[in-house]
């Protein structure tokens, strides 16, 4: 009966002390942000086409500091932090990505493919670098800034850099995943745009 007694005390307490030296992820943050597009497709909307009129958008790629999902704030010319409490649901290149696709897709009506599918070839592709993404402090500015390449049918490349600037934002969490949302909402216009020219 003793031994039933300190057995049954035991396990709590073991487990009690396992709970002190393991972690099952850090505290969650109060909310996460993501990207809305503007211009969106309605439901039962649809495309055609074939592969020499379809594009595919392919998911940028960021220096480090952008490929996570923190927000960078830029302090000076060599220090960059992270917004307090602001956390992407996923990296922000992927955001921007299907972001693009959708407003390329609703601006000019063409069958878009969201990332590569080799069973899918298509002939134009629009791919870059997203240079900027984040907030400045020193001008209590979000900046977006996107490098695309495009590569065209005929094995033609083109780029061109495109940029929007929201400025007097708060460096909050609310505020600046608004302006980053208007922001990338805007260089997707403009890419769509270019796109149609």
């Amino acid at each position: 009966m003793h031994s039933t007694l300190v057995r049954t005390a035991i396990v709590p307490l073991a487990a009690l002390t396992l709970a002190g030296c393991v972690s099952f992820g850090g505290e969650a943050p109060p909310s996460l942000i993501s990207l809305t597009a503007d211009l969106s497709a309605p439901a039962g909307s649809g495309a055609t086409g074939t592969a020499e009129d379809a594009l595919t958008v392919l998911e940028p790629n960021a220096p480090a500091r952008l490929a996570v999902t923190r927000v960078p704030v830029q302090v000076d010319d060599a220090t960059v932090a992270y917004l307090k409490d602001a956390v992407w649901v996923e990296k922000p290149t992927r955001l921007f990505r299907r972001l693009l696709s959708e407003t390329i897709s609703s601006k000019t009506g063409r069958v878009v493919l969201d990332g590569l599918d080799p069973t899918f070839p298509t002939s134009d592709k629009v791919r870059g670098t997203l240079v900027e993404f984040g907030y400045d402090a020193r001008s209590s500015s979000v900046i977006v800034r996107f490098d695309a390449i495009r590569e065209n049918a005929d094995d033609s490349i083109t780029t061109r850099r495109f940029e929007s600037i929201v400025p007097g934002v708060e460096a909050e969490v609310g505020p600046v995943g608004d302006a980053l949302n208007r922001a990338a909402n805007d260089v997707a216009g403009q890419v769509a745009d270019w796109l149609g020219e």
